[in-house]
């Protein structure tokens, strides 16, 4: 199963002249604004053939085009027997503790072998719907190579609740990480806002407050063991933007170790161990919740994978 793409193209009107990109996106093409932000900078939108920026202001005549992904029917993202290891569940949520390697939810490259394929298998039809038909009972990510907790809805209720949970700061996570170099305090606050960069689409990037392109992100970090040349520092997020820690720990010049993406790749001891270095060494280490039913608090762990422990035997070692 791939993921279906329509293409549309769309004429500027008298009426809709000097009317911004996203906000014009939004009105003819009956979708989203955030959903337009998002196809916009993922550059699936052109202006007369070429990529523009979200507060572009249309011209009369202009032709807009954009590449929309069409969610394939429920159906067709196939049940598939994987294994899960599965910390906790009820009739209202599962929190897995997913292996790194593992990616969520299919989409254009990864459309089975997912999360979603696993617990659509476990679950049955007791999968919330507003993820949509290409995330049932998906109410937060890890990246693909980063391992450990989250947690899935059962039905929409728990999927409503636990998203204003996120929205609201209530729900805590951590996150363990192994860093390259030495920070020089035991702890801080990285409080610097993200957006997608502006070259590099797949990367996200550090902007200065009051840029419109970037939402508020904030780390609390802890350094829990110094090494020669390394920490394993405890990451608490306050806010969930895509690739926070792997970026924020970049932006203090400590880039998690093994991640290719934003420099913790440039070691040696990364070069003479990434056998065993399987991307970013990050791991969603604990998660903490308010159950959606009985309100009760819940906090659950999970231990660091087993190659996580073997970095940092090895760098104890150093």
């Amino acid at each position: 199963m791939m993921e279906q793409i329509k293409k549309v193209s769309l004429t500027v009107s008298p009426d809709c002249v000097g009317t911004r990109l996203d906000l014009f996106l939004a009105q003819e093409a009956e979708i989203s604004r955030s959903a337009a932000v998002k196809l916009i900078e993922s550059d699936s939108v052109t202006v007369n053939g070429k990529k523009s920026e979200k507060k572009l202001k249309l011209c009369e005549g202009d032709v807009v085009e954009l590449l929309i992904p069409v969610a394939v029917p429920y159906e067709e993202v196939v049940p598939q027997d994987i294994p899960l290891d599965i910390v906790y569940e009820d009739a209202d949520i599962a929190v897995i503790n997913k292996p790194e390697g593992m990616v969520v939810h299919p989409a254009a490259g990864n459309p089975d072998g997912t999360l979603v394929n696993a617990i659509m298998f476990h679950c049955k039809d007791s999968l919330s719907g507003i993820g949509g038909v290409m995330r049932p009972g998906i109410v937060h990510r890890i990246d693909k190579d980063t391992s450990g907790l989250l947690v899935i809805a059962k039905n929409d209720n728990a999927h409503i609740k636990l998203s204003e949970q996120l929205k609201t700061h209530t729900v805590s996570r951590i996150y363990y990480a192994i860093v390259v170099g030495n920070f020089k305090d035991d702890g801080g606050t990285v409080d610097a806002p993200m957006g997608r960069h502006p070259v590099d689409r797949k990367r996200m990037a550090v902007f200065p407050k009051g840029d419109d392109r970037a939402k508020e992100a904030v780390t609390h970090y802890t350094v829990i063991e110094r090494f020669e040349g390394f920490s394993l520092v405890r990451c608490e997020l306050e806010t969930g933007r895509t690739h926070q820690i792997r970026v924020h720990m970049a932006h203090r010049g400590h880039p998690i170790l093994g991640d290719e993406v934003y420099g913790g790749d440039k070691t040696k001891f990364f070069v003479r161990n990434r056998a065993i270095i399987h991307g970013q060494c990050l791991h969603a280490k604990e998660l903490t919740l308010i159950h959606p039913s009985t309100n009760t608090k819940m906090t659950f762990n999970s231990p660091l994978p087993e190659n996580m422990l073997e970095v940092l035997e090895r760098l104890r070692r150093l």
